[in-house]
């Protein structure tokens, strides 16, 4: 076969490929956040994000836009856009300036047996090449377009996830890149399975960002992870009486003898007042659930002793 002949099949092929891999409804995009509003940094406002966002998304090649008319068995991703700031900063070493710009994306969809909803974030810069106000506003924009390829990049990885089966779930947590693995992490966890939980208590122990560490001791919970409990209980030490009542809440979740034993001495002894109320709350909660479960087991026909 000829070069060009070849050449021209392989981009016929790679075309075919791309046409034929799953593309994601998504219904008309919602923005929130005040920093869409007409902002001056940005020189435009939330339909020029609107449109910034659309143009990525049909760029990925992967999504596609529908109107609000859609067929609910097309169950559609409703997809919230915020943009919580835009910056400029100075770095060391650098003579320029740097447009900074942060997205968050929600991905919602409803229909199924569970609603789902995810979130990925992104960080966009880009150098002020010019120092004036048209210089800014290039480099915001610049910033915004390059956040908005990665929430989109993000998403669709995220997507994919959903759609792979545990064992390559398993196998990208070893993947070189940050996001596959956690993407891989998070859908493991939403299927509670078993090897999530090391991953997620190891997480604990980064206590720099709080709500990273929430949404970790929200997972644990959900998966009812039981190995969780030692490391929850040293997690609470030392703890703000707001926080400690989280993370007796899940405990108290999760269940088990160590946790009922924590929630018991938390219940009698602690010091301040609400800490040991939400701590009874739990604990009688957890009760509840135990013995719901126990009648289930012993079935309709049995009575209690």
């Amino acid at each position: 076969m000829k070069p060009a002949l070849l050449l021209t099949s392989c981009v016929l092929l790679l075309g075919a490929c791309r046409s034929q891999a799953p593309r994601h409804p998504v219904a008309p995009v919602e923005l929130s956040g005040a920093t869409v509003q007409d902002n001056a940094l940005l020189g435009f406002g939330p339909e020029g994000v609107r449109e910034l966002f659309s143009d990525a998304l049909q760029s990925s090649g992967r999504f596609e836009l529908v109107g609000e008319e859609v067929p609910k068995k097309a169950r559609p991703w409703r997809m919230s856009l915020e943009v919580p700031f835009t910056r400029e900063v100075l770095k060391d070493g650098n003579p320029h300036s740097f447009a900074e710009v942060g997205a968050n994306l929600s991905l919602e969809r409803f229909g199924g047996a569970m609603p789902q909803r995810y979130e990925v974030v992104g960080l966009g810069e880009a150098p002020v090449q010019e120092d004036s106000q048209e210089g800014r506003r290039a480099a915001m924009r610049a910033a915004l377009e390059s956040v908005l390829r990665q929430v989109t990049e993000s998403a669709l990885l995220q997507l994919a996830a959903l759609e792979r089966t545990d064992d390559a779930l398993v196998a990208d947590l070893q993947s070189a890149d940050a996001r596959i693995r956690e993407f891989a992490l998070r859908t493991l966890a939403e299927r509670k399975h078993p090897s999530a939980a090391p991953l997620l208590i190891e997480r604990l122990k980064d206590t720099s960002d709080a709500d990273a560490v929430r949404r970790t001791i929200g997972a644990l919970a959900e998966m009812k992870a039981r190995s969780a409990v030692p490391a929850l209980i040293d997690l609470a030490r030392g703890r703000d009486s707001s926080f400690l009542q989280e993370i007796v809440f899940a405990v108290g979740e999760i269940g088990g003898p160590e946790a009922e034993a924590y929630l018991y001495t938390v219940a009698q002894g602690h010091d301040t007042p609400s800490v040991q109320a939400a701590a009874q709350q739990a604990l009688d909660t957890l009760y509840a659930s135990r013995n719901h479960v126990t009648v289930e087991a012993r079935g309709q026909g049995h009575a209690d002793p």
